[in-house]
């Protein structure tokens, strides 16, 4: 039995593409020897001249800017975004090179149908069934460099699911999935090179990856798969601005190792004289909260009626309440004042209580931010500071631990509802 092996070659005699040219005419006529199972990789750069993506820009940075849909990440001048056909690369895959001053170019508007319509015009030509792939330049999270990977594509089969096969030892493979259409696309790039004036390279040897039904769109890592969607700035970013108050909750399980990590984050935040006054009772027993829940709505009850209230009125009160009780887990945050100054002074001993105090709101702040970044919802309820005297005794506090209100954590029920932009200038004072 023979090893397996397979040719690329590039493709010579390719002219100087312009708008409107018929690209499949030009591959036909450069290498008429195409077989079936042959598979065409195609640089974008000519896709996108014969289809007329050459626009007229003042700078390539307004192109892009026109051609962005999300910015990821930002550098100094250098923006990874994610562009129209929903592809992350810098730059949104403008390309100010190899075209007229003044001009840039843009890829493909749809690169799959880029790939078809060559496909079919070199079958009508020459009477095969090839596959083609539309490739362009990437860079790569983790890796240095840049390689040519599969934007557009048909006929191929763009991902190999190994997944349930075994290896040569008899190990399943849970996780494996190929990205055969990006290899090949990185091989063509062995040939074609990057200035060389070889836009199209054939591969030959490997039919077995011709297939029908997948695109270069299948590649695209779904949004709630990626853990890498964001840059690490935009990513904070997005948590501060994307934490919005949860008042309903599923029943999924609250990973109590994410509220640890959030909790890290929390103690990260400023407090005064280098003390650390945050503790945070984690109550991870349906018990737990039930009881302390419970204790609470009891106080609340007995206040609400010595203040005179109805029992509709206190029926009412107790149901608003309710969103601790709906959450799957529950944290109180605590504030200590070890460390504070005792001044003597009515005033002063005020001030320093208050430096505690903002400490603590950074704190929670820290920790409902870091819940949002580990995508969990979070309501900050300020009831255990009305009966602090009632949560230290049923949760077994030290006297000096003052409760700061408590956070229910849970997996949202339902998407937020949109929040009205608030912008900075409504909230500062210039001097």
């Amino acid at each position: 039995m023979s090893a397996p092996s397979y040719e690329v070659r590039a493709v010579p005699g390719i002219p100087e593409v312009r708008p409107g040219d018929d690209l499949a005419e030009l591959i036909a006529a450069a290498v008429p020897d195409l077989r079936d199972g042959d598979v065409l990789l195609v640089t974008s750069k000519i896709v996108s001249k014969a289809e007329g993506r050459i626009v007229r820009a003042e700078s390539r940075e307004e192109a892009i800017d026109a051609e962005t849909v999300r910015v990821v990440a930002r550098r100094g001048p250098l923006r990874i975004v994610e562009n129209r056909q929903g592809l992350v690369m810098a730059a949104a895959g403008v390309d100010a090179s190899n075209t007229e001053p003044g001009t840039v170019l843009l890829l493909p508007e749809d690169p799959d149908a880029s790939a078809a319509a060559i496909r079919t015009g070199l079958r009508e030509r020459l009477s095969v069934d090839v596959g083609v792939i539309v490739t362009d330049t990437f860079g790569r999270p983790w890796r240095a460099g840049l390689t040519d990977v599969a934007i557009g594509a048909a006929g191929v089969r763009v991902l190999d699911d190994l997944r349930g096969a075994t290896d040569a030892h008899g190990n399943p493979l849970s996780a494996t999935i190929v990205a055969t259409a990006d290899e090949l696309a990185a091989a063509g790039d062995l040939v074609k090179g990057k200035a060389s004036g070889l836009p199209v390279a054939l591969v030959r040897g490997l039919g077995h990856l011709r297939g029908e039904g997948s695109t270069a769109r299948d590649l695209v890592r779904s949004p709630a798969d990626d853990m890498f969607r964001l840059g690490t700035s935009e990513a904070v970013r997005e948590a501060v601005t994307g934490r919005r108050t949860v008042r309903a909750f599923t029943d999924e399980p609250v990973d109590p190792g994410a509220v640890r990590r959030a909790v890290a984050a929390a103690v990260t935040a400023p407090a005064p004289h280098h003390t650390t006054p945050w503790r945070f009772v984690l109550l991870e027993s349906a018990g737990a909260r039930l009881e302390l829940l419970d204790a609470m709505r009891d106080a609340w009850i007995a206040d609400l009626r010595r203040d005179g209230k109805s029992e509709e009125s206190i029926a009412k009160r107790v149901r608003r309440g309710d969103v601790l009780r709906g959450a799957p887990y529950l944290v109180v945050p605590c504030m200590v004042t070890d460390g504070a100054h005792d001044y003597g002074h009515a005033r002063r001993d005020a001030a320093e209580r208050e430096m505690f105090v903002v400490a603590m709101g950074a704190g929670v702040q820290n920790f409902l931010v870091a819940l949002a970044g580990e995508r969990l919802g979070s309501a900050w309820v300020s009831s255990t500071m009305f009966c602090r005297d009632v949560v230290r005794k049923v949760l077994g506090l030290p006297e000096h631990w003052d409760p700061m209100g408590a956070v229910a954590v849970g997996h949202a029920a339902a998407a937020p509802a949109e929040r009205p932009e608030r912008t900075a200038d409504a909230f500062v004072e210039v001097r």
